[in-house]
């Protein structure tokens, strides 16, 4: 059967981006250990059944002394330094993998190798020799990667043993898979699926940025607000640097020197005794005025 092509306007975010290749590298390697068991193990000499006795006297008969069969050098023996039971796994961020995955799918599209189609099988029994042709129709090339909505039982059947065709549902797409593939054939279904999500993530962020500025705004308005030129203390109750006039909220600043200068923990600083002055502040006891 002929298949009916669906066309479709390629989003630039998702099918026409800058290809990373380092980084598809990297998270095509770490899919590839990813899908190792890790479950290969040796025997150490401990773990070899038997050896328990020493095999021949320590002294007087020429040889070697030996403690055990079961040590290394024996046929029989443990294995030194032998692989065992680890995880391959490697951490790749989401984001690496969707920009990944969005480089390994315009490098396709630019080639012309990513195909929309209404359907695969028409009727309502599978038929893998209807999908086959379907699929001939698209490309001469024999390697398919068919994107598939979970709910597309009739070709999910029709397509699953095909040695040619590797089928993946839309949520489980992904950079190995794509690279893996000569093309890509997305259903109807499958790819509005597939943008309407990829979309949606990349519209949450700025979005959600935005949400959080005036937040940020009535926090700051909390604070109390401090007189030009000057800057609050430290954390630690210590002045900024460079800041050394003391400024108190009775209206009086204090220079280093001055009568409860060490005592007073400043609740602002000025640089200079004249910003102090210029923001409407007054001196507070001098030193000599005791």
């Amino acid at each position: 059967m002929a298949v009916k092509t669906v066309k479709v306007d390629l989003p630039a975010e998702i099918f026409d981006v800058e290809v990373n290749i380092p980084l598809i590298h990297q998270v095509v390697v770490a899919q590839q250990a990813a899908a190792r068991q890790g479950t290969h193990a040796t025997k150490t000499r401990a773990d070899v059944r038997g050896g328990g006795r020493k095999p021949y006297k320590q002294k007087g008969t020429g040889r070697a002394r030996q403690g055990s069969t079961r040590a290394p050098q024996f046929a029989g023996g443990g294995v030194v330094h032998g692989p065992q039971p680890r995880s391959y796994d490697q951490r790749t961020p989401k984001k690496m993998k969707a920009a990944a995955l969005r480089g390994a799918l315009s490098d396709r599209a630019r080639n012309g190798r990513i195909h929309v189609v209404d359907s695969l099988v028409s009727g309502d029994k599978p038929s893998t020799r209807a999908a086959i042709t379907a699929l001939s129709s698209l490309t001469d090339r024999v390697g398919y990667l068919v994107v598939l909505e979970r709910t597309d039982a009739i070709t999910w059947l029709s397509l699953r043993n095909a040695p040619e065709v590797h089928i993946v549902a839309v949520d489980q797409l992904n950079t190995y898979d794509v690279l893996n593939a000569d093309d890509i054939v997305f259903t109807q279904g499958a790819y509005d699926v597939f943008v309407g999500g990829a979309s949606a993530a990349t519209a949450e962020k700025p979005a959600a940025a935005k949400a959080e500025k005036p937040a940020a705004t009535e926090q700051a308005s909390d604070e109390p607000a401090l007189p030009a030129g000057a800057k609050a203390p430290l954390k630690s109750g210590k002045n900024p640097k460079g800041y050394e006039v003391q400024g108190l909220e009775s209206g009086t600043y204090l220079l280093e020197g001055d009568a409860g200068y060490d005592a007073a923990a400043g609740d602002f600083w000025f640089k200079s005794a004249e910003d102090a002055e210029a923001a409407g502040l007054t001196r507070g006891e001098k030193e000599s005025d005791k």
